[in-house]
């Protein structure tokens, strides 16, 4: 079914490749505003569905018997999957349509999503996991690409603004989300709403997205480079699994081994990319030669680093260091998320007149916040309440909603069309390994202070430690980007 025309978006196939820029003045549509809907909401579908499970997890132990290392896989299994089949799910949608990509991808995890939520053992609940990683990997470079080609001047800020509004509440809202429905109980299905709930808007995402999302291709791709598929892939898992397994195993000398054996085999990927740059590479290498890309990859790598470590240790802190029971835990999130969702409010507003300026007053404010909360976590000890910590917690995601969506924006700018999956499969791409990165930090910053000890007074003083390696990671990021624009004015053709 061929999409309505949007009236802002330029559209790339081999045989045409963009219809005039519109005015930055220019209106969206209502058949933009629908088709911009549907790309959040399967990017929204992602970021839950890797952090609702994290609260569930001891309730779906108790009904399915899964071990501890059968628990640890229904998140690893998803975020490695993901993670392994970025770029290449990128680079699908560059040759075959960015439309029909995200759209199979879509019906693949909807589909994954049923069989989690009638699973009645680990083994089928693990492998549907990593069957739902499959789609995501697939469907979610589609969304920031076709964001890339679709929209221009102030729709492309708003856009990206919003996009950046879902990004930030999403990982925060998760656990509370797979909380209260597991705490519901709806028809007595315990945990299995959480993946349940996929389903109808799945299906609302693949009859709206093939009417009202505009299909977009690369011009110049015409195959997918299988040998530098394989190579990025072995390249990711020897990288990132030893960092997800690390300190479980305590970690021994095999881990080591296979970092090394990564950072090899990485080698050999982008040798055999610089031999295929003229014939259909998996990866574009000319991204990297302009800062704008290259310095918002590694701030956002940074983005993805300062969550692994933050994120899991705040969490530890809160119930073990204050003695918070989940649901105060839980508002806590909330807090932060309503913070985050007025700082990207703020983004979309400005619709980018402030360049670089905003994610890095974005980050200042974080920095300064977390600055605050670390003194306020000294003289309070574990007296602290929820309402103590409310403003330095709001203001933090403030900071942090205000980065997200512009970082997206500006790293993609001048990207050239025809590589926008490509771009985008490695954008994403840098954010998981941040956050492996991260989670594989706290084993040093955190757990190597407590010992694993419940004691509050040691995880309080372990979570203050954690703050000034937060900091150091937002002044870097804050540093990297000054590789983006001091103005948007530019975009690609």
């Amino acid at each position: 079914m061929p999409s309505p025309a949007l009236g802002n978006e330029p559209q790339h196939t081999p045989e045409h490749q963009a219809h005039d820029i519109p005015d930055r003045s220019s209106k969206m549509t209502r058949a933009a505003r629908i088709a911009l809907v549907v790309l959040l909401v399967a990017e929204l579908m992602d970021i839950l569905d890797q952090s609702v499970v994290l609260t569930v997890l001891p309730a779906v132990q108790e009904s399915t018997g899964a071990g501890p290392a059968a628990v640890q896989w229904l998140t690893a299994g998803y975020s490695l999957t993901v993670a392994v089949g970025l770029i290449t799910g990128g680079r699908l949608g560059d040759i075959h349509g960015r439309r029909k990509v995200l759209l199979i991808g879509t019906v693949v995890f909807t589909l994954a999503s049923l069989l989690c939520g009638i699973a009645t053992g680990p083994g089928v609940l693990i492998t549907a996991r990593v069957i739902q990683g499959a789609g995501v990997a697939v469907m979610i470079p589609q969304v920031l690409a076709t964001l890339h080609v679709t929209f221009d001047g102030e729709n492309r800020s708003r856009a990206f603004g919003l996009y950046g509004a879902v990004l930030s509440l999403a990982g925060v809202l998760g656990p509370v989300l797979g909380g209260v429905l597991t705490e519901a109980d709806l028809f007595g299905l315990g945990w299995r709403p959480i993946f349940l709930i996929n389903v109808p808007v799945g299906l609302a995402v693949i009859v709206l997205g093939r009417t009202f999302i505009p299909e977009s291709t690369a011009q110049k791709a015409d195959r997918l480079d299988l040998t530098g598929m394989l190579l990025s892939a072995v390249a990711v898992v020897l990288v990132l699994f030893p960092l997800t397994e690390g300190h479980t195993h305590h970690w021994p000398l095999w881990c080591f081994a296979m970092l090394a054996a990564g950072l090899l085999v990485l080698g050999v990927f982008l040798r055999h990319q610089q031999r295929r740059q003229d014939n259909s590479p998996l990866v574009a290498l000319a991204l990297f030669r302009g800062k704008q890309f290259s310095g918002g990859l590694s701030a956002q790598l940074m983005l993805g680093l300062l969550c692994g470590l933050f994120f899991m240790t705040w969490t530890l802190y809160l119930q073990r260091g204050l003695g918070m029971n989940p649901l105060m835990a839980a508002a806590a999130f909330v807090l932060l998320a309503l913070g985050e969702l007025a700082g990207a409010t703020t983004a979309m507003k400005t619709a980018g007149r402030f360049g670089r300026r905003l994610p890095q007053a974005g980050a200042l404010i974080t920095l300064a916040s977390m600055a605050a909360y670390g003194l306020r976590i000294s003289s309070r000890q574990a007296d602290l309440n929820l309402l103590a910590m409310a403003i330095p917690v709001v203001l933090i995601g403030f900071g942090l909603g205000m980065v997200g969506g512009p970082l997206a924006d500006m790293s993609l700018a001048k990207v050239p069309h025809e590589s926008a999956g490509s771009a985008s499969g490695l954008f994403n791409t840098a954010m998981h390994l941040g956050i492996a990165l991260g989670t594989a930090l706290t084993a040093l910053v955190f757990f190597a202070a407590t010992g694993g000890s419940p004691d509050g007074a040691i995880n309080r003083d372990a979570f203050t430690g954690v703050l000034w390696w937060v900091g150091g990671i937002l002044a870097l990021m804050w540093a990297l980007m000054f590789c983006l624009p001091r103005h948007t004015k530019s975009r690609a053709g």
